[in-house]
């Protein structure tokens, strides 16, 4: 399985997703600090055990995301955490953008830094065992927003580093982000959504980028979290495969849906109801459509842990379930 394409496709098997477990070092502290914990690298260590050690986790996930401090470190058995990975036949990825700045003279807008150096990168972590890849850009829905220039300027950096990726053997995800903040409707998420993911393809078009070795991560069609009259989970459904129609090309092997700060359930029950309206859509859909998820696989575990020892088995307990619910809702079923 070493061909762009063989990769793309076994990142979206069948009843499998990809977890995204590549916060930052800053974030990971927001989440062990929500539960009284120093944030070390040793902590942010076991944090990832807690997850990574579950038993069967083979069953459920496809991939895995790394931030690099992750992708460098290893479990408490000394093994690291890309060679877990290899032997369970999950496929280590690495997200490679080095964040977001402030775009200057657009207000409230933001674009994606981390091309600089980039080639060099990929080329380590290839050697390291990466396989696929991940840049995040993120846009607000507002006034005027997000602008055209905002747009172009963060999907000619996505194309650049999907050039760079397939280049270097490693299967690039490009995850334009509609961020879930603001009083939004639903319509204006399927226009921007849709604006966007049409300006991403023709731009990686251009580029010459490989579609059949590409994943897309995207936002689902939502409403804002501050919209008192949010859309239903069969409209997220069926508005997420309408905008994708429109917009993704069909030798695109799959999109794997960010929850982007819906909680736990509202993510699961939105990716079954998107799988719903794609198995009635007519002449169905040409992608496979599954998760890549955070914290809406991991935040009731770490509930459950709380930072000790003995919660451990309660925690993985917690992250299988979540795992089989989603694994269940993107093969269209409840678990």
């Amino acid at each position: 399985m070493e061909t762009l394409q063989e990769i793309a496709k076994a990142m979206v098997a069948a009843g499998k997703g990809i977890l995204a477990a590549d916060e930052s070092p800053g974030t990971a502290g927001k989440r062990l600090a929500s539960i009284n914990t120093e944030s070390t690298p040793d902590s942010r260590r076991q944090y990832r055990e807690v997850f990574l050690g579950t038993e069967g986790v083979e069953n459920y996930l496809s991939g895995v995301i790394f931030h690099d401090e992750t992708f460098r470190q290893s479990l408490s058995t000394g093994v690291s955490f890309v060679e877990l990975l290899q032997g369970l036949g999950i496929i280590p990825g690495i997200k490679v953008d080095m964040g977001l700045q402030d775009l200057p003279n657009f207000s409230g807008e933001k674009y994606t830094q981390g091309i600089t150096g980039l080639k060099e990168r990929l080329a380590e972590y290839y050697a390291m065992g990466a396989r696929f890849a991940k840049w995040r850009a993120a846009f607000s829905i507002g006034e005027n927003l997000p602008s055209d220039t905002c747009v172009e300027t963060n999907c000619v950096a996505m194309a650049m580093y999907a050039l760079l990726c397939q280049e270097a053997g490693i299967v690039p995800i490009v995850e334009p982000e509609i961020l879930l903040e603001g009083s939004h409707s639903i319509e204006e998420s399927y226009e921007v959504t849709t604006r966007v993911l049409k300006e991403l393809f023709a731009t990686l078009k251009r580029y010459k980028v490989q579609m059949d070795g590409v994943i897309l991560k995207s936002s689902m069609v939502i409403s804002g979290n501050k919209n008192e009259n949010r859309a239903n989970a069969a409209t997220v459904g069926e508005m997420t495969i309408k905008c994708l129609k429109e917009s993704v090309p069909s030798e695109v092997p799959g999109v794997v849906f960010l929850s982007g700060g819906q909680i736990a359930d509202e993510a699961t029950e939105n990716l079954y109801e998107i799988n719903k309206a794609a198995s009635l859509s007519e002449g169905g859909v040409p992608w496979q459509l599954t998760f890549s998820y955070a914290r809406a696989l991991q935040g009731p575990s770490l509930a459950s842990w709380n930072g000790h020892d003995e919660n451990i088995p309660a925690a993985r307990e917690r992250f299988l379930e979540r795992m089989k619910a989603n694994s269940a809702a993107r093969m269209g079923e409840v678990a």
